[in-house]
């Protein structure tokens, strides 16, 4: 039973990772074009993003999660099942997309935040001397600003990454077969207590890791302090 279990925790895991690096590479760099877009000096451009950032961050996580399962089902009259058969993916793969879609979401909202305090703490006069070396906008954001920015948030930024760790669990309200649900289903079906400690560890060590690396991070850009 034990080699049974671990088997089921191995697919779990998978999940789990894979919601978890899906978010984090397609939310951070969505998180600084929502950024750009909430400070830009067009308006409606600029309200239209801080109403989106005002839904999402006002609302829960989960709610957000069921939303976008039933989207097609709702809006489009198309059975999930049906587009899961389109995709050639099984419902539980579909689900894993709406998951990580919804996850991308939800913290490109806060992500996008995060980078406007950033880029908003910048003192003016660094564009400004940019503007006087002859450099380009672009050229002032991603060799001056942004790199004094990922300092400046990289703690913020480190809390939201370790709570999407723990947010990952929240996908099983959908069926994904992430760790957590995989430990719980366990717990139910075998009457054995040690899968929650299991799931548990994991989270500890995976937040611990994380830590770690965001603090050699964080040494690592210290020189960018101004």
């Amino acid at each position: 039973m034990f080699a049974e279990v671990l088997e089921r925790f191995a697919e779990g895991f998978g999940y789990t990772v894979g919601l978890f690096a899906v978010t984090l590479v397609a939310a951070i760099p969505l998180g600084i074009i929502v950024a750009l877009c909430s400070i830009t000096k067009f308006k409606p451009i600029r309200w239209l993003t801080k109403v989106f950032i005002w839904v999402v961050r006002g609302t829960p996580l989960l709610l957000q999660i069921i939303v976008v399962t039933f989207i097609p089902s709702t809006v489009f009259l198309l059975a999930n099942k049906d587009l899961a058969d389109f995709f050639g993916v099984s419902i539980v793969g579909l689900n894993f997309i709406f998951a990580a879609v919804a996850f991308i979401i939800n913290y490109s909202a806060y992500f996008a935040e995060i980078f406007r305090g950033g880029i908003e703490g910048i003192p003016r006069g660094q564009h400004e001397a940019a503007q006087v070396l002859g450099m380009k906008r672009g050229q002032t954001f991603f060799r001056i600003i942004l790199p004094q920015v990922v300092k400046r948030i990289l703690a913020p930024i480190s809390n939201e990454v370790i709570t999407l760790v723990k947010d990952t669990s929240l996908a099983r309200v959908i069926g994904v077969t992430e760790l957590f649900m995989v430990a719980y289903n366990v717990v139910t079906t075998e009457a054995i207590i040690w899968p929650l400690f299991f799931a548990g560890l994991y989270y500890l060590l995976f937040n611990g890791i994380l830590t770690i690396l965001f603090h050699a991070a964080e040494k690592k850009l210290s020189y960018y302090k101004v």
